[in-house]
Order: C-alpha cells, then sequence, then structure tokens
C-alpha cells in the first residue's frame, strides 16, 4: 500500500519516492496501467466526486483518510481473504435480512464521513433504520430512484475490515482512528494471516476503540444483540474453511 500526502504521491512502500505536479500517477505493478489523481481529488469532497465517477479504478482499494490517499493495487488473496470475507458477510447477511432491522452493504459500497475526513470502501458495513431516520447517514443518490445510491454518507452501526498483507497499516491504525472518529458503534477488525484467527471485536472506549471480552470463547456484539466465534479448517483439497458461528 502507498500513502500519499498530496499534493505528492508515494509511488513505492518500502522507499517512497515523491513526485508533485497537476495530477499524481500511481502505476499498478500486476498491469503496467497508470491510475491517475486527478489535482480536484486532494480534498475529501474532490475525492467523492472522482470515487462515484467512471473515472475511479474498478480494481484496487483507494481511500482518503485525513488528507492522504492511501493506495493498494495488490489483488486479495483467495484464503486469507476472500473465502473469510464471504464467509462473514453471508452470515450477517442473512442475519440483517431475517431481522429486518436495517441494511447491509457488502464491499465496493462508499463510506464517507465529513467529520472525520474519511472517505473509503470497507470490507463491509451495516445501518440500521432506526441510525437511518435519526439522520446519522445519508445515501447520496446516483440514479433516478433515490435507492440507487452508491455513498453512504455519514456513521453506519458497523463496518468489516479483513486485513491482508498490504493493508496491516491501514485497518490496524488509520481506519480504526478514522472509524471511531466517526463514531461507528461496532469495527470488526480480522486477521487471518498468522497460524491463528486474531478476531477482534472493536466498541468505542473513552479515547479510542476496545475489544470486547470474550465469554467462554464467544464474542458479544452489541450491534447484533449475538455472540460469535470464528473457526477454521482445512478442506480435503488444501484450502481453508472458515466457519463464523453465532449463539
Amino acid at each position: 500500500m502507498a500513502t500519499v500526502n498530496t499534493p505528492s504521491v508515494a509511488t513505492q512502500v518500502t522507499t517512497p519516492v515523491c513526485i508533485t505536479f497537476s495530477a499524481i500517477t500511481s502505476f499498478d505493478r500486476n498491469e503496467g496501467e497508470p491510475i491517475v489523481i486527478p489535482p480536484s481529488a486532494h480534498t475529501l469532497n474532490g475525492f467523492r466526486k472522482w470515487a462515484l465517477s467512471k473515472e475511479f479504478p474498478e480494481r484496487g482499494s483507494l481511500s482518503f483518510v485525513n488528507g492522504d490517499f492511501l493506495i493498494d493495487m495488490s489483488p486479495e488473496r483467495i484464503d486469507t481473504h476472500n473465502f473469510l470475507k464471504t464467509e462473514i458477510t453471508t452470515v450477517i447477511a442473512m442475519l440483517v435480512k431475517q431481522g429486518k432491522k436495517g441494511y447491509f452493504f457488502s464491499d465496493r459500497t462508499l463510506l464517507s464521513n465529513l467529520g472525520a475526513t474519511i472517505s473509503t470502501e470497507p470490507d463491509a458495513m451495516f445501518i440500521s433504520r432506526d441510525s437511518l431516520s435519526r439522520g446519522r447517514a445519508q445515501f447520496t443518490p446516483h440514479g433516478d430512484r433515490p435507492q440507487e445510491a452508491m455513498e453512504l454518507v455519514g456513521t453506519p452501526d458497523w463496518v468489516l475490515e479483513i486485513v491482508s498483507i498490504s493493508s496491516k497499516k491501514k485497518d490496524k491504525v488509520l481506519l480504526r482512528e478514522a472509524y471511531y472518529q466517526a463514531g461507528i458503534g461496532e469495527y470488526w477488525l480480522v486477521d487471518a494471516l498468522g497460524e491463528e484467527i486474531d478476531f477482534q471485536i472493536l466498541v468505542p472506549g473513552e479515547k479510542e476503540y476496545v475489544a470486547v471480552t470474550a465469554e467462554e470463547g464467544w464474542l458479544p456484539s452489541p450491534t447484533f444483540g449475538k455472540s460469535f466465534r470464528l473457526e477454521r479448517a482445512t478442506d480435503e483439497d488444501g484450502f481453508l474453511e472458515y466457519t463464523l458461528h453465532m449463539h
């Protein structure tokens, strides 16, 4: 992941090279196709406008966090990211659908919070009907119908980030701070890169997020009123298989 301190760009992660010019270009290491960040995207509102335009890249992860661009063009790993994300989003999406208390969003949905100066695409998020009715968030229309939105502006009830090799600082430090400043009541932070899964349910403390305490191996979720346990095994083909238990 490259961090861009506007109006310059760090094109390499380990040895950044900063270049200042009217349009920032970051080259995709995998395909060699350049991403051109327009000068107008140097502000939060400019980034949001660009993120909702046809010029915004369809692959990769680009975020605006507290004045910095975070650029990550690494593909998702199948075993430690995609399979895990699919399991968690399937379970939570069904829970939300059955409870009919709000709306669940999988990745590629833009979340922006003006107070926290953030615009990013979480791996997943949830907002309750109650939060919408109280004006904690609203949708930015992007089509003929108000429901054809591409952006949620404000504060959702819950967000999910799954850590990848290139997103450790982004997920564990930068977004953790930004989501707290945005007033998000629950942040699921999951790291499956090591020998054991690091599954944390984070809730707001006095000055930062704190992890909930496990109760006999189960992590309580204030947002969903359930407790969860995440396990993984290896299937017959050698792939990692994840199971999110709930009670």
